[in-house]
């Protein structure tokens, strides 16, 4: 019977929650489907999520003394078996699946067409590390590409303005959800690489479920990504959520606030490290002008040691030393040889001495043969020698008839003799 004064809100939750409860088909129910949304509630231990296929979807909630049972811990776009109950929450009138049990069911359609990018994209080297730009340590300027309205360019002007306020930053707005997203989000990544003097590209979502997500999953992002000139860092979603954009980065950050992090440099932090550095220059800098003093005095001496004068000076004074030796074996060599010669000299004397009287005796002993054999000794004892008139010896009487004119020698000198007379010539021989 109806109550013509009407029921109260609570009243007719529980009057759907009793008419649910008493449907045996759903009081234990298996459903398959594809997790989204997933959330684990730390302070108790819930989970919280959705499970959808191509047509529906259904809240679900899986309490911890389920889930610390449960086989696998689900993530987004996995296809799971899960069994249940459906029940209504009295407090906002909403009906979910009360997860009891949980297991995998293979691969849901997301993430086999997440994969079958990522594969594509990987084996063109759109993923490779060798691509992949450095930072600037301090850039100039710094282009974000993301929501005007959402949560992730305020959560970048909050860490840009307490780590270093004076970088500027262009945001780019696109939309960051639905299916003309990825499109937008690719020509916002080239509009803010065309921009002057942009050194750094934040692309940046906040958190969400793999469905508000996936337009970060669109291949023309990717190649947006990959092909911009600017380094790009991607900050979409939260710490467990990866992106076909965050693999195509340069950089990729667990959130939009750890974007700007990586991005923008802490100049409380910048101003130690160049106080840091400026002690380790000092340092070095000391350190290499001892360096040099060292080299510098090591050179001089080597260049004193090889220097023209000392080398000079040096020959010089081994000249002496080497003149010196030399004027020293000259002396004590001529002393000696002095003395070789004096020997010698005594020798030689000796010898001729003795060769002089020996030449002498010889000599006597010569003479007195010649005087032996001297025809003139001959004559001495009354003998003459005759001579024809051409002055040969005449010894036969017959050779002295023959000469008409001839001449006898004595001993004391010679006549001339004629056939018809005598004729005496005193010659003194």
């Amino acid at each position: 019977m109806i109550n013509p004064e009407g029921i109260s809100v609570s009243e007719l939750n529980l009057m759907i929650a009793e008419a649910i409860r008493k449907e045996p088909r759903i009081r234990n129910v298996t459903v398959r489907g594809e997790v989204s949304g997933f959330k684990h509630h730390i302070p108790s231990g819930h989970w919280y999520f959705m499970l959808k296929d191509e047509d529906s979807a259904i809240n679900c909630v899986m309490f911890r003394q389920n889930t610390l049972r449960a086989a696998l811990r689900p993530k987004d776009g996995q296809s799971v078996v899960i069994t249940g109950y459906i029940d209504v929450y009295p407090k906002n009138g909403t009906y979910q699946l009360y997860a009891m049990a949980l297991r995998e069911d293979g691969k849901g359609d997301m993430y086999a067409r997440f994969e079958v990018l990522k594969r594509k994209l990987f084996a063109e080297g759109l993923f490779d590390q060798a691509r992949k730009k450095p930072l600037p340590l301090m850039p100039k300027k710094v282009a974000v590409v993301t929501s005007e309205s959402g949560a992730a360019i305020r959560d970048i002007w909050n860490v840009s303005a307490r780590r270093n306020p004076s970088i500027p930053i262009l945001l780019i707005p696109v939309t960051v959800q639905g299916e003309k997203a990825g499109s937008e989000i690719a020509r916002g990544i080239r509009t803010a690489a065309e921009q002057p003097g942009i050194d750094v590209i934040i692309v940046a979502r906040g958190g969400g479920s793999a469905e508000d997500l996936w337009c970060f999953n669109d291949e023309a992002v990717a190649r947006a990504v990959a092909e911009c000139p600017v380094p790009v860092v991607s900050g979409v979603g939260h710490e467990i959520d990866t992106t076909i954009c965050d693999l195509a980065a340069d950089v990729r950050a667990a959130t939009p606030s750890n974007a700007a992090e990586i991005v923008f440099p802490d100049r409380k932090e910048l101003a130690g490290r160049t106080r840091a550095m400026a002690l380790v220059l000092a340092r070095a800098a000391t350190g290499a002008i001892r360096d040099a003093e060292k080299t510098v005095r090591d050179l001089r001496m080597a260049f004193s040691a090889l220097s023209p004068e000392r080398r000079i000076a040096e020959l010089t004074s081994g000249s002496a030393l080497r003149r010196a030796a030399l004027h020293h074996a000259i002396r004590i060599r001529m002393e000696e040889t002095a003395g070789i010669l004096q020997m010698a000299g005594r020798e030689l004397a000796h010898v001729m001495d003795r060769r002089i009287q020996d030449a002498g005796t010889a000599v006597v002993r010569l003479q007195e043969k010649m005087q032996a054999i001297n025809p003139m000794s001959v004559l001495n004892r009354g003998y003459a020698l005759v001579f024809a008139g051409n002055g040969t010896l005449i010894t036969r009487k017959r050779e002295a008839d023959s000469e008409r004119e001839m001449k006898v020698r004595f001993a004391d000198g010679e006549i001339e003799v004629y056939h018809d007379g005598r004729k005496e010539r005193n010659a003194e021989l």
